[in-house]
Formats: C-alpha cells, sequence, structure tokens
C-alpha cells in the first residue's frame, strides 16, 4: 500500500506518512509541526529540542502484542513532579493504533474506548471505584502534567497544551486504564501492564549502560 506523501510547507522537504490515518506529524528536516487537513499541511509551530532520554525506544522500534505485529511512528513526552514519561504512538500491521507508556522501566499498552460515564475533574479523587468495559478500577494516581515534546506521527493535532490532569486506574491484575481530562469530553484509554521481554520489541536504541 503507497504511503501518503506530500510537502513540508515551511522547508518544502518530502513528509510521507507511514499511517494514512495521521492528524499530525513533524517535519524531519525542519522540525516544523504539521497539522494534517486532507492533503495540504499546515504549518502550526516548531518542536523545541527533545530532553535527554533513558528509553531503548525510540521511532521505528518494532513489536509484538497478543500475536500482532506493531510499529512505533510517534512519541509525545509529558513532564510532571516526579519527573516525565513517554507515550509512544503505535500502529499494529492491521492498521489499528495503540499507545505504549513508558515510565521508569513500567510498560502499559492502551487503547482509545468511549469515555462512558467518566467523573468530571472536579469530583474525581484517589481511591475512587469506577468500572469500564465490565472491569472495576480503583484511581491510583492523579497527575498535572505538561507537555514537553512531540515527534512522529499522531492520530490527533497535539500542540500548545499547557497543564493537563490525567487520573491514572488500577486493578489487582494486568488490566490498566487512564482518564485524560485535556479534552473534553474526557478521553478514555484502556489496556494492561506488559513485560519489556514479552513485547519482543526490535530495533530499540542503543547507548551506553544499556544491556
Amino acid at each position: 500500500m503507497s504511503q501518503p506523501t506530500a510537502n513540508c510547507p515551511s522547508c518544502g522537504a518530502p513528509v510521507t506518512f507511514r499511517w494514512s490515518s495521521a492528524a499530525q506529524t513533524v517535519c524531519p528536516f525542519c522540525h516544523s509541526i504539521l497539522v494534517r487537513t486532507d492533503v495540504a499541511l499546515e504549518n502550526v509551530g516548531k518542536v523545541a529540542d527533545l530532553p535527554p532520554d533513558p528509553s531503548p525506544i525510540q521511532l521505528l522500534t518494532e513489536g509484538t502484542y497478543k500475536g500482532k505485529k506493531f510499529e512505533v511512528i510517534g512519541r509525545i513526552i509529558y513532564e510532571y513532579q516526579q519527573g516525565s514519561w513517554n507515550e509512544w504512538h503505535i500502529v499494529f500491521s492491521d492498521g489499528v493504533s495503540g499507545w505504549l507508556s513508558d515510565a521508569q522501566l513500567q510498560y502499559a499498552i492502551s487503547f482509545l474506548s468511549p469515555p462512558g460515564a467518566a467523573a468530571p475533574p472536579s469530583q474525581i479523587q484517589r481511591g475512587q471505584s469506577l468500572n469500564f468495559a465490565n472491569t472495576g478500577f480503583e484511581v491510583a494516581t492523579i497527575t498535572k502534567a505538561s507537555y514537553k515534546g512531540v515527534e512522529g506521527e499522531l492520530p490527533f493535532p497535539f500542540y500548545g497544551k499547557t497543564d493537563m490532569l490525567f487520573a491514572d486506574l488500577r486493578t489487582t491484575g494486568r488490566a490498566f486504564g487512564t482518564i485524560d481530562y485535556s479534552e473534553q469530553p474526557p478521553l478514555l484509554f484502556l489496556g494492561e501492564w506488559v513485560d519489556f521481554d514479552e513485547l519482543q520489541l526490535k530495533n530499540l536504541r542503543k547507548f551506553e549502560g544499556w544491556a
């Protein structure tokens, strides 16, 4: 299948979309943030230099989840009081889009779900019990984070955001969820914790100290 291609409106370089449904990408030449409308690209800003990152995952890392192969094609970096974390945008061989969360050697795969009856941010609190997709969750943490950087292709335009609120949902098992209050209505992502080795990742970033 051919990959959509357009020219960067800032520098004129060709920009190829690895995923046909991408709504935003970053020009690999001039680092402009490009929002896609049909086949046209709009320059909405520049990407700042990305902070140092200890993660071995990078754009074009490949892996497997539940027998399905995926590729990393984008990333959002969030910063909060205790550090930062990555949300890697992954696309499976059948075109399904998901996210690989990467924070302090903890990893989770999740997918956008119907929001259901998510509590408004003014009412969400730690220890609160919520039920989504016939699974009982407890609100484990409520985190205020800020946008730190972005690269690659994303399923929605993401730029110019400041403080964002996230509620992390846990269970006694592997089930995992996040309510993202940066949008209205809130976005709900459901998935599960995964072990690094079970993802069978390839094309990892190599750096000193990583075995």
